[in-house]
């Protein structure tokens, strides 16, 4: 019949079976902290044995891979939907920016070490699993740049700002305010020292 497709319902399941997997991981890095993520812990939540995991994961770096992968892409489509909300003004857009990348690292600390820290020292990601976070850089680039400040200095100082703040937070008044209550502080420092003012709007 004209338009029939055959589903693959192997790869459906093992799509799924995948997910449940990634799933089981990150439950337990935020339990446990993202080191004690191991096979075994992932298995038993997923109601397998830990060596029917190589079928889908090839070794707990494999699963942490996974993990960066899937955080960045929840990242980006976290920034994608806050899109909608973003302000006009060139200094509320960048506090704006500052703010949803805040929220999202410091309500999930395992994530954010996975995203954005050398947690696991013999780590690294793949090339795959790297392409969203770099799909939320040049997302970003181009955002700051229609702003006038998206030159490589500019960026490197504003991101490495906020990543300082959302650490600072997470270390010194974890489940807190302090250092959320002075970010919009922290990004106006900013915007005075590359010269972005309140009134200015960019398409």
């Amino acid at each position: 019949m004209l338009g029939k497709t055959t589903r693959d319902r192997k790869a459906e399941r093992r799509t799924a079976t995948r997910r449940e997997i990634i799933d089981a991981a990150w439950r337990l890095a935020r339990e446990k902290g993202l080191a004690q993520v191991t096979l075994r812990d992932v298995a038993e939540l997923v109601g397998m044995r830990a060596p029917s995991l190589y079928s889908h994961f090839a070794s707990k770096n494999a699963i942490y891979d996974a993990m960066f992968g899937d955080a960045w892409t929840r990242y980006h489509e976290h920034s994608q939907a806050a899109a909608a909300d973003e302000p006009d003004t060139s200094r509320a857009a960048m506090r704006f920016y500052a703010r949803v990348f805040f929220d999202f690292a410091v309500e999930f600390p395992a994530r954010h070490q996975l995203m954005n820290l050398r947690t696991l020292p013999d780590f690294t990601p793949s090339t795959e699993a790297y392409a969203p976070s770099v799909a939320v850089m040049e997302d970003f680039v181009a955002r700051m740049t229609r702003h006038g400040a998206g030159g490589p200095d500019e960026i490197a100082l504003f991101t490495g700002l906020v990543s300082g703040m959302v650490d600072a937070q997470l270390a010194n008044d974890p489940g807190g305010d302090r250092w959320s209550r002075l970010l919009d502080r922290a990004i106006d420092m900013f915007a005075d020292n590359v010269g972005i003012t309140d009134e200015e709007t960019r398409p």
